[in-house]
């Protein structure tokens, strides 16, 4: 399960680290919102802070304290994929883990993660995200789903 983890990860980085690139060298150029549908919008935002802008401070400390946490929690998702024994739990944590570092690249090599999926309706705009967050969100949604229901499916086929 580990390689399949990482396999799951790695896809997920690269997909994050080019979306972010064409975002920010080709489509931004100049920073615009650019209407994609009537719900959706591509934008430009450098969140200096966690999700939905958390903690976003402009001192440069404040950067590299998320950094840690987040390769903090990056190992300790790299143990629980060890220990995995299905797929369905390797391919969410490796979906965590590769957002995760997909926004602790952004950090280092930018000073902020590039953020530019904008999402709305009848005025009220969700927060913009990027691919990375979308991978830690479905990730974590699925974990949550394997501790609600997996054990009981993985206990009844063994029955």
């Amino acid at each position: 399960m580990m390689r399949f983890g990482l396999a799951v990860a790695a896809v997920l980085l690269v997909a994050d680290q080019i979306t972010k690139w064409v975002i920010l060298e080709v489509v931004m150029q100049p920073p615009r919102v650019i209407e994609v549908t009537p719900f959706f919008n591509l934008v430009m935002v450098w969140n200096r802070g966690v999700s939905f802008g958390l903690f976003a401070h402009e001192a440069e400390t404040v950067r590299w304290v998320l950094t840690g946490v987040a390769l903090g929690i990056t190992a300790l998702m790299l143990a629980w994929l060890k220990r995995a024994e299905r797929g369905f739990v390797a391919l969410a944590l490796g979906l965590v883990i590769g957002g995760a570092v997909g926004n602790v690249v952004d950090r280092l090599h930018l000073g902020a993660v590039a953020d530019f999926l904008d999402f709305h309706l009848m005025g009220y705009h969700w927060p913009a995200f990027n691919i990375a967050d979308a991978g830690i969100t479905v990730g974590v949604a699925l974990l949550i789903v394997d501790g609600l229901f997996g054990r009981r499916g993985a206990e009844q086929a063994v029955k």
